[in-house]
């Protein structure tokens, strides 16, 4: 009897090809507001509300995000390079082929959201909240994840290259085709017992093997 090996399918990123932009001076975010075609640069945005608008093919480079209201927002075709800000709203937002590059977010709320084909590339986001979000080929690369929580999200064709992922919460959490082999560091805090559709390497099974055998129950006892 031949045994086959499942294939691990993996994640299809975006191709991002931005026309030529056009400078926004248009002053303040407004909610439901139709973006098209723009570039932000250095804006502050923070505190802004533009819940509910719609960015498409535009590039928002080292704005400040701190508090925005962008929940149920539509990013599309867009790239988003070194924004930074805390408690950055993005609950239930759309982002479809979106290219995210070397932000520094705190407590990002991303609950509820809808992710597919989205590179996350570099940076550090502290306690990104996911919870019940949709990610479809999705891939982070080369950034820090600290405590991110994925509970109740579904995962499917999620790539985790070269990045951080600390004290990560998969409670509740659905994961079909996710690749975990080529990141430097894998630290599940809670939920790790939801792996069952994610492929990890040999060395980090070894890793996890202590909080694998807390979640079965099991009790590892020295040698006699």
């Amino acid at each position: 009897m031949v045994r086959r090996t499942r294939v691990t399918k993996a994640a299809r990123r975006p191709e991002v090809r931005l026309p030529e932009l056009v400078a926004h001076t248009g002053g303040e975010l407004v909610p439901d507001g139709d973006y098209d075609g723009l570039e932000f640069r250095d804006a502050d945005l923070a505190g802004q509300d533009g819940g509910g608008a719609r960015f498409m093919d535009c590039a928002l480079t080292g704005c400040a995000l701190d508090e925005t209201q962008l929940h149920h927002a539509r990013v599309i075709d867009s790239v988003l390079t070194g924004i930074r800000g805390v408690g950055t709203d993005l609950s239930e937002a759309t982002l479809r082929d979106v290219e995210l590059v070397d932000a520094r977010l705190g407590g990002a709320q991303l609950h509820g959201a809808v992710l597919e084909r989205v590179l996350v590339r570099g940076g550090k986001i502290d306690y990104l909240n996911l919870r019940k979000a949709k990610l479809k080929d999705v891939v982070f690369e080369g950034c820090v994840l600290v405590e991110p929580d994925f509970g109740g999200a579904r995962l499917e064709r999620v790539e985790f290259v070269d990045c951080v992922l600390k004290g990560a919460d998969l409670t509740a959490a659905t994961l079909v085709d996710v690749d975990l082999r080529r990141a430097a560091e894998v630290d599940i805090a809670r939920g790790v017992g939801r792996l069952s559709g994610a492929v990890i390497s040999h060395a980090q099974l070894l890793d996890l093997a202590p909080v694998l055998a807390a979640e079965m129950g099991v009790r590892v006892a020295a040698d006699d």
